[in-house]
């Protein structure tokens, strides 16, 4: 990620920051790295350079945010995290079990902050929830609660679904892969795992999954795509006629047909919490793992009246949002 760009998304205030007179303060000014496959919503961003502020670490006067964001590619983790350890940033906050592990093993003694964390306990680095001791700490995901969440929500707007394909890279199949064929057994529902191979052709694991005569998949791995490759894939699905349960509303901003999700905004207004209170002095290990705790639905209505899918009442009266 470019410095400009960065300036970009964290608005006109960081770029009109007189930088000589901040290296002449003697205010302290703490480093943040930021380890993502790909670039984060502006919202998101926004949310967490705000929340930091709120706890006194605000960007252009004592706080610089390092971005190592990646081009969706799991593989570029390593590379990304070593970048950071030799930035020496006082904590890094890594989205994703892969980006914590990777972000660990560039700097062991750097602090982790972590967030939509399938399992933090992959890898040893955890003790326990309630005190992970080490150097670890962050927001994990209820994987099993959610992915059950969000087949049984698909079956509610598609009545006929009977099999669902979890659409994702492959390198995160043994964290989702496993957790979405149980919560789909429970339902009644067969499912299968449908590899995606570039996420800038999406079609193909889109037929892929209509080979294996699915009714409708669950998209894995928000992460690793950019916000191009999310439009490619709401297109794609759009295409083939394909009802698709997202990650997140940015989805159904771009045409998507419905999403249930961790509240991106809450989210990191409260992992910016945990990184405020490292900086000020307390140690990762001793602040528990917590969960998500506000989930928000998400619904476009166009793209259901396209597909000829009725919105049931149930999830109309509980959607957080709804795209007429």
């Amino acid at each position: 990620m470019k410095r400009r760009d960065l300036i970009t998304l964290l608005g006109g205030a960081w770029a009109a920051w007189p930088w000589a007179a901040l290296g002449q303060q003697a205010t302290r000014v703490r480093r943040v790295g930021y380890l993502r496959a790909s670039p984060p919503p502006a919202r998101e961003l926004d949310a967490f350079t705000s929340g930091l502020a709120s706890h006194g670490f605000t960007v252009g006067r004592n706080l610089v945010v390092v971005p190592a964001w990646g081009d969706g590619n799991p593989g570029g983790f390593s590379e990304l995290a070593k970048v950071l350890a030799s930035e020496g940033v006082d904590v890094v906050l890594a989205e994703g079990s892969i980006a914590m592990r990777a972000a660990h093993q560039a700097a062991p003694n750097t602090p982790i902050v972590f967030t939509r964390n399938a399992d933090p306990f992959i890898g040893g680095l955890v003790a326990s929830l309630s005190r992970p001791g080490g150097r670890v700490t962050g927001l994990s995901m209820q994987a099993v609660e959610l992915s059950g969440k969000m087949v049984d929500i698909l079956k509610q707007m598609v009545p006929s679904l009977s099999r669902v394909a979890m659409i994702a890279p492959r390198v995160i199949w043994p964290m989702f892969g496993e957790v979405h064929m149980e919560a789909a057994k429970a339902l009644g529902i067969e499912s299968v795992n449908v590899e995606l191979k570039n996420a800038d052709r999406p079609g193909e694991a889109i037929e892929e999954a209509m080979s294996q005569k699915v009714s409708g998949f669950v998209l894995r791995g928000t992460p690793f795509y950019s916000s191009a490759q999310r439009k490619g894939i709401v297109d794609a699905a759009a295409t083939y006629k394909m009802p698709a349960m997202y990650e997140s509303r940015e989805y159904i901003e771009l045409g998507g047909l419905i999403a249930y999700a961790a509240d991106g905004v809450e989210t990191y207004r409260r992992v910016a919490e945990y990184v405020a209170r490292i900086l000020n002095g307390t140690n990762p290990g001793d602040i528990p793992i917590q969960q998500p705790t506000k989930f928000e639905l998400s619904i476009n209505a166009r793209t259901a009246k396209t597909l000829g899918l009725v919105i049931p009442s149930q999830l109309l009266s509980t959607a957080d949002e709804v795209i007429e």
